[in-house]
């Protein structure tokens, strides 16, 4: 969705740190890496083999992998897998929830997963820092993480989030939204 990106890019700059928690085919880790620059740095996840190699892929086509570190293995390992001194400076996240398209549509996010993410960026985040969640639920499991993830993001505290959500209205079956969360 565009306007996933539009938030991006309104967030960060030049040397900032972000994650793409669902890597997917890699044009949300492209997009961040351009974003951050030549100083910043982008760390991506995915548990699926063919979505790393599909982003380290295009990383590499477009010349930006040395802007990114990629790891096969799921976004709730971010607090484990990040430097102390890049978590310190994360400014935005991004997450495409649901399957890796054309591909194996078992293999889905899951609630438990995407909260512990969720609950550990909110942990790091900079004031003004953005997280991103493009909500795809039309798919068996996407109705309960949807549901879930709208129970946590709906019961942060205001005065210390901003939660937006954006969607289509007039469309049918399932379409997706985004979930935007930004920190005071």
């Amino acid at each position: 969705m565009q306007y996933a990106h539009d938030l991006m890019e309104d967030t960060l700059t030049e040397g900032d740190i972000a994650i793409d928690g669902t890597c997917g085919n890699g044009h949300d880790t492209l997009h961040l890496c351009k974003l951050v620059g030549s100083s910043g740095h982008v760390y991506g996840y995915d548990i699926q083999k063919q979505a790393v190699n599909n982003t380290i892929a295009r990383l590499e086509a477009d010349l930006l992998s040395e802007r990114a570190t990629i790891f096969q293995q799921s976004h709730d390992q971010i607090g484990s897998t990040i430097p102390h001194k890049d978590l310190s400076r994360l400014k935005a996240a991004i997450f495409n929830l649901g399957y890796l398209p054309g591909s194996d549509k078992s293999i889905i996010t899951t609630p438990e997963g995407t909260l512990r993410s969720i609950k550990s960026i909110l942990e790091h985040l900079q004031p003004g820092g953005l997280i991103v969640l493009v909500v795809y639920h039309g798919h068996p499991g996407g109705r309960e993480e949807k549901d879930e993830v709208l129970q946590f993001v709906t019961s942060l505290e205001q005065n210390s989030y901003s939660v937006l959500q954006y969607g289509f209205i007039n469309q049918k079956n399932s379409p997706p939204f985004v979930l935007a969360i930004e920190k005071k």
